[in-house]
């Protein structure tokens, strides 16, 4: 998954977050920061993958 796709996973969580505290769901705000969270070690296993294929070179 590219850094992209990470990054709007966050975005998506943090927005599922934030409607739940509008709601005042504890699960949905619980599946968002799982998503922030999923999005966030994407996104860094991206970077990582691209600071190893750049070492390669």
């Amino acid at each position: 998954m590219g850094k992209a796709k990470a990054k709007a996973k966050q975005v998506k969580g943090k927005l599922k977050e934030t409607v739940g505290d509008a709601m005042d769901d504890k699960d949905m705000q619980a599946e968002g920061r799982g998503e922030q969270l999923a999005g966030k070690a994407q996104e860094d296993a991206a970077k990582a993958a691209e600071r190893l294929k750049k070492s390669g070179q």
